[in-house]
């Protein structure tokens, strides 16, 4: 496929799938509200060519539906994943025959890998300097309450100490001056875990940043893989060819050749500074924390660079799209990283990590349970926040389906299990305590125990205004916002489990009409509630077992102790609806 950004944004060209905006335009929150507007059509991708106070182009809304993706990457990844792992018993044991059946996948997968190139033949180093200005990039500032402008869609490259083994991962950057920049290095990441090795022995880890490229490096560098498989790799594998590097001086890692820029430095050990808040794919403002420091010292680049960004916030973004081909293309290799694990789906709408759902085998009394940790303790599945499994095959993405697969199965006593006091995503605030949360997770497996009804026709439930039924055997209401009413889910539980038991779970939200639309319901409910804190039902403790019994009662109103959800400004949500003929004259 595309070897880099050029070649895939001249393909969108072809398409009719990129448009130019020549009329100026601030990157300073007006350029991302022109983004929003533009994917929440589902609209074509984004030629900036007069950004205020810049020299360098920007290109946003790259992956923007889901056709624009396939466009990226092609149907070749899935092909060979699926053609591979169906072929595996054809190499247990190897023979000359069943070589030959799939002397196609395993050529595919021979040429990737990465090659060397001179710098005449790598774009990048057209440009290059010591002197470096990284505010001269026209990096969004995306929502008004953000810390600055952002590097919105960095790859960032480094090698771990002593191994050298490597890690492309996509960390926020936050530019501070020139020279200098946040590394948002999250907790269960691959260059986090480098620069803890580096700390360590008290030492800087060389880094490399690269903005622009080969359209699969994005793709690598969000992938949830397995440690052992390398991301240049993977990308290589995804491009159909080899990735092409480029030795520079002064710097220990080859860099990209087909790069719009890459900015070489270091992060010292020791060193913090406050970075954010940044309105992230959540939906809210992750806060001001501090993070490692990235220096800067050399910079590379096209002499006619062009700067790729993207805006996250609520769902559907960009994110998302690339999201779902993920999900896609990797599916067939979790029965073989996990034997039981039949499937697995990781809900976009809820930031990824808050909600996943498992399809698994049931040999055995709870052998779903065991296939269950598993999946919790699998790279980056271990930051799933509530996970949902059933034995049953059906269509995860159909999550009103699924629920109600799981809930008609769903005993509370044997098989809800909450687990305490654990690490939390970073960007999930529902556990009170930066990096830190619970986990649930919730069986539904065997034959139905129960009927689900599909229609509330009791009373209403004391205190609430309103009252929606999502799917079967699921309500949503609304209740008194927690500021008027904090302990409200537990003041319900006697009413729901001697008027509402046919129901097994309710969710207390602050405005019930979420339930009409399944993204906004699993926005909602996924994003605004700890296990461990939010999830009320009668309970009794018999021999260390907690056995719960009757309706689940979720609590997903907004906390006041939350951050804010991103919203666009009123000043620049007027600035565009009055520019808007000039961005789009015809």
């Amino acid at each position: 496929m595309h070897a880099n950004l050029r070649s895939f944004m001249e393909q969108l060209r072809q398409h009719g799938q990129l448009i130019e905006i020549d009329a100026p335009v601030d990157p300073n929150l007006e350029l991302a509200e022109i983004h929003r507007r533009v994917i929440q059509e589902e609209g074509p991708a984004l030629l900036f060519t007069n950004v205020k106070g810049k020299t360098f182009p920007v290109v946003t809304n790259l992956f923007g539906t889901a056709e624009r993706v396939d466009m990226a990457f092609g149907p070749k990844p899935e092909t060979i994943v699926k053609d591979l792992v169906h072929g595996l018993d054809k190499l247990m044991p190897p023979s000359l025959s069943g070589l030959w059946e799939l002397r196609s996948p395993l050529l595919e997968v021979m040429r990737t890998g990465t090659k060397t190139v001179s710098q005449g033949q790598a774009p990048v180093t057209q440009v290059s300097t010591t002197d470096v200005d990284m505010t001269a990039l026209p990096a969004l500032t995306s929502w008004h309450l953000d810390g600055g402008p952002f590097v919105t869609l960095p790859l960032v490259y480094t090698e771990h100490p002593e191994t050298k083994q490597h890690n492309l991962g996509m960390y926020r950057i936050q530019i501070y001056d020139k020279n200098t920049t946040g590394m948002h290095w999250q907790i269960h990441k691959g260059g986090g875990f480098h620069y803890y090795e580096a700390e360590k022995q008290n030492r800087s880890l060389p880094v490399s940043l690269t903005i622009g490229g080969p359209p699969a490096l994005i793709l690598s560098a969000i992938s949830p893989l397995p440690e052992m498989v390398p991301e240049l790799v993977f990308a290589s594998l995804v491009m159909g060819d080899k990735l092409k590097m480029v030795e520079v001086p002064n710097h220990p890692h080859r860099i990209v050749a087909d790069a719009e820029f890459v900015f070489a430095g270091e992060v010292p050990p020791h060193v913090r500074r406050p970075e954010g808040p940044f309105g992230d794919h959540f939906g809210y403002y992750s806060l001001t924390h501090d993070f490692p420091v990235f220096q800067v010292k050399q910079m590379f680049r096209r002499k006619d660079a062009i700067y790729p960004a993207t805006v996250v916030g609520k769902p559907r973004q960009e994110d998302y799209y690339i999201g779902e081909y993920l999900q896609r293309l990797l599916s067939p290799l979790f029965p073989v990283v996990m034997p039981g694990v039949k499937a697995i789906w990781a809900y976009c709408e809820t930031g990824v990590h808050a909600l996943a759902g498992a399809i698994v085998r049931e040999s055995y009394y709870k052998e779903a349970m065991a296939h269950a940790f598993r999946i919790m303790g699998e790279g980056q599945l271990t930051l799933t926040k509530f996970l949902m499994v059933t034995d049953v095959p059906c269509d995860l993405a159909n999550f009103r389906n699924f629920m109600e697969i799981v809930l008609a199965r769903f005993q509370p006593e044997r098989d809800l299990l909450i687990v305490n006091d654990t690490s939390g995503d970073t960007l999930d605030y529902t556990g009170r305590k930066f990096n830190h949360g619970s986990k649930g997770i919730m069986l539904g497996i065997g034959d139905p125990v129960r009927e689900l009804p599909k229609e509330y026709k009791g009373e209403g439930i004391p205190n609430t205004s309103r009252i929606q039924l999502f799917c079967g055997g699921c309500l949503v209401i609304s209740g008194p916002s927690f500021e008027e009413n904090p302990q409200f889910g537990e003041e319900i539980l006697p009413y729901v489990n001697e008027h509402c038991k046919e129901w097994p779970m309710i969710c207390i939200v602050d405005d019930a009409s979420i339930a009409n639309d399944q993204s906004q319901f699993l926005w909602t409910v996924f994003t605004r509630f700890d296990p461990a804190h939010d999830l009320y039902a009668k309970a009794t403790i018999s021999r260390n077992k907690i056995r719960y019994e009757g309706p689940l009662v979720v609590d997903a109103r907004m906390k006041p102790f939350y951050p804010d959800e991103v919203e666009t400004h009123p000043d620049i949500a007027k600035l565009v609806d009055q520019r808007w003929k000039e961005y789009f004259p015809k």
